[in-house]
């Protein structure tokens, strides 16, 4: 065996060659996703306990909703006063308001006539010395009267019948579009009570329980999911060890849970910075300031590992036919 004097900090190590030697993690194929409440309130259902499978989509859990739905149910209000205000723009005056108006004219019309008429007459009678000047005179006003009822009477009925005002429509149309607004701000706040999957997975802890408070302030989240459909182990390579470690060697996995039952599965990605350490051994020589360079490895089936689990992982040179396949 290759051993290095990294490689002497796993424990226990198992018998056969191997290139490289590290302390890794489990984590899923998603990593580890938390799940937070984009709302202030409190937790009122959730819907999963840990283990659940879910689908994307699924309801995970509720937040109390009432002061949410209160406000869309207002903006939806806000929203059809503003439309009816724009409807009684755009129609104008009611059909009974313009009859109304239409009447006055007429009226006004036959009004103007009988005095015209009137005015005829009384001048008539002055030119036979029959009718004194002052009824004239009196005839005369009473047409003027009529004569301006009736021309007010026709500014009514046509102000009922225009059009409405391009600006009055504008800025009626704009008290719609921004009540609309509102209320589609309102509708996905409440959307936000009702907390959804995002991936297809498992749910791997449960943190908050209902009555709990939830927030975008603090970092609390919910719950947390991962998806088991594949399983990856993050090793932490030290960096006496870096060189040896290129994507595509072969690699296997062990676990104390497991004995020396050996999980396999192959390097897909290599770090390009080293860092500080994250993963542990229990062994009391194990330096801790070293810096390491982290690797991920594909377990070729998700066996039974789980997410979180300490592991030791060791990668192997890869064979002929591998070397040949450029893997």
């Amino acid at each position: 065996a290759e051993n290095t004097a990294a490689s002497q900090a796993i424990v226990p190590l198992i018998a056969g060659s191997y290139l490289v030697a590290a302390p890794g993690r489990v984590e899923p194929a998603s990593e580890e996703i938390r799940i937070n409440a984009p709302v202030i309130g409190l937790l009122k259902e959730v819907l999963v306990k840990e283990g659940d499978r879910v689908k994307r989509g699924d309801v995970l859990a509720r937040v109390e909703s009432e002061d949410y739905e209160a406000n869309a149910a207002k903006a939806d209000a806000e929203l059809r006063l503003s439309e009816a205000e724009l409807r009684r723009v755009l129609n104008g005056a009611r059909e009974a308001e313009r009859r109304a108006a239409r009447a006055a004219v007429e009226e006004a019309t036959a009004v103007e006539k009988n005095a015209a008429s009137e005015l005829e007459r009384q001048r008539k009678l002055q030119e036979r010395h029959v009718a004194s000047a002052a009824a004239v005179d009196q005839a005369e006003k009473q047409y003027a009267v009529a004569r301006e009822q009736r021309k007010g009477a026709q500014g009514r009925y046509a102000l009922v019948n225009d059009p409405a005002r391009q600006e009055d429509v504008a800025i009626a149309q704009a008290r719609v579009d921004a009540a609309r607004a509102a209320l589609d701000e309102t509708r996905r706040e409440l959307d936000k009570t009702v907390i959804r999957s995002p991936i297809d997975g498992t749910v791997l802890h449960a943190y908050l329980h209902p009555g709990e408070l939830v927030s975008i302030y603090f970092d609390r989240p919910i719950l947390s999911l991962g998806d088991l459909s594949k399983l990856y182990v993050r090793a932490e390579i030290d960096e006496a060890d870096v060189a040896k470690v290129k994507p595509g060697l072969p690699a296997y996995v062990t676990a104390a849970a497991y004995g020396d039952e050996r999980f396999p599965g192959r390097v897909i990605r290599v770090g390009q910075t080293l860092g500080k350490k994250k993963v542990y051994t229990d062994d009391p020589k194990e330096r801790v300031d070293t810096k390491v360079l982290e690797v991920l490895i594909a377990l070729d089936t998700p066996g039974p590992l789980r997410p979180g689990l300490p592991v030791n992982a060791f990668l192997m040179r890869p064979t002929a036919a591998q070397a040949r396949a450029g893997r």
